[in-house]
């Protein structure tokens, strides 16, 4: 259960702040973010060995997505194409509108559920591909706070989104220029739970699945990029991300 937060603030200098985990079997192969795609050299990601695609990526036009995997479809299945190759295609586009029309077109049949975050320094899009559906959704992020795991945006029936989103809600968000970013770095590492490791943001379970990574992500504003030539934050922890430190992505 991959989780990402996302704040969406359109008038100030960094419009777009995410927050992503990466759960998965630990013993998955993945490399950190890189430009692993000859033919793709546009494209920054993690690289998923065993798949050949990525869980998170960013372009060089300032264009992030993620996916997550919906409610019991961990892992591939016979005659269904990886999920991960959605977002390189998501990455071949120079905005984020123009990204989720594309995914928004796939063929709903070639993949398992999922979960879509795509945005830029203007738009914010989650897709969502339900179990069964004859449809995707597309709907436009609102401004604020959203959370994302396994089912439906800001849905606190899910354990680790009641858990934490009033924590984000109530956090200091972060200073990206500065780097003040201890308040989401802290809560994103939290494994603090009074339950399962559905509560906790950070946890290992017994059958080796758990938190492998995570990234800290800030956009800044088409004025800021112009008049003070500010580029795009992102930082990496390549590991859990309540022991392991984030550094800066240098192939950006």
């Amino acid at each position: 259960m991959c989780t990402v937060v996302l704040l969406r603030r359109p008038t100030h200098d960094w419009p777009i702040l995410l927050a992503a985990n990466r759960d998965e079997m630990l013993n998955r192969p993945w490399l950190p973010p890189g430009r692993h795609w000859p033919d793709r050299p546009h494209i920054v990601g993690g690289l998923d060995e065993l798949a050949g695609g990525t869980w998170m990526g960013m372009n060089e036009t300032g264009v992030v997505a993620c996916i997550l995997n919906r409610h019991g479809t961990l892992g591939p299945q016979a005659q269904k194409r990886s999920r991960g190759e959605l977002v390189l295609e998501a990455l071949d586009h120079a905005d984020a509108t123009d990204a989720a029309a594309a995914i928004h077109d796939i063929s709903l049949s070639a993949y398992r559920p999922f979960n879509m975050v795509i945005a830029d320094n203007r738009d914010a899009w989650w897709l969502a591909l339900r179990d069964g559906a004859t449809r995707m959704l597309m709907e436009r992020i609102p401004d604020g706070l959203s959370m994302f795991t396994a089912g439906e945006r800001n849905d606190t029936a899910e354990p680790r989104i009641g858990a934490f989103l009033p924590r984000f809600e109530h956090a200091t968000p972060p200073e990206p220029l500065s780097g003040k970013w201890d308040t989401w770095a802290g809560l994103m590492g939290a494994t603090d739970t009074t339950g399962t490791e559905h509560h906790a943001m950070t946890f290992k379970m017994a059958s080796g699945f758990g938190t492998s990574s995570s990234s800290l992500v800030a956009l800044p504003s088409m004025e800021a990029v112009h008049n003070r030539q500010i580029k795009p934050i992102w930082l990496f922890a390549a590991g859990r991300p309540d022991s392991t430190a984030y550094q800066p992505v240098i192939a950006l």
